[in-house]
């Protein structure tokens, strides 16, 4: 069997686990919830108000501040529905089933043991500066 072969078996086996069923189903949820549909047109409306009130040369402050607070209002409203909260918590485990596959593959190609690696990536500390760092886990 090639790597290329087993890659696919892999990505069969993804597809099968349940954070990705749950993630999946989380999404299509969302897809079909008319209460945050409605909210997020709503949300999109108004940052496309936003946008065209900050291209003008006269812009009010006034109407940004309030086009702001209305733009975070509904935002608000939009993480607090159930099934974004759902879609969020599924997507945050999903995430991290990628991240353990991504860091086994890559230490992996990098020379180590798949066999002794964690089955998840160390916790990092990264500060998004590497001119202090000592490289990457």
């Amino acid at each position: 069997m090639t790597v290329i072969e087993k890659a696919k078996e892999l990505g069969a086996l993804i597809q099968q686990d349940e954070r990705y069923t749950a993630f999946y189903d989380a999404a299509r949820a969302n897809d079909n919830d008319p209460e945050l549909q409605r909210l997020i047109g709503i949300f999109n409306m108004k940052r496309r108000t936003l946008n065209e009130e900050m291209r003008k040369e006269d812009k009010s402050a006034e109407i940004l501040t309030t086009l702001d607070d209305e733009i975070g209002e509904v935002y608000q409203q939009i993480m607090a529905n159930p099934c974004m909260v759902k879609y969020n918590d599924t997507k945050e485990a999903f995430e991290k089933l990628l991240a353990s596959v991504n860091y086994i593959i890559t230490k992996s190609a990098n020379g180590e043991d798949p066999a002794t690696l964690p089955d998840e990536p160390p916790v990092s500390s990264c500060s998004g500066s590497c001119s202090t760092c000592g490289g990457c886990g």
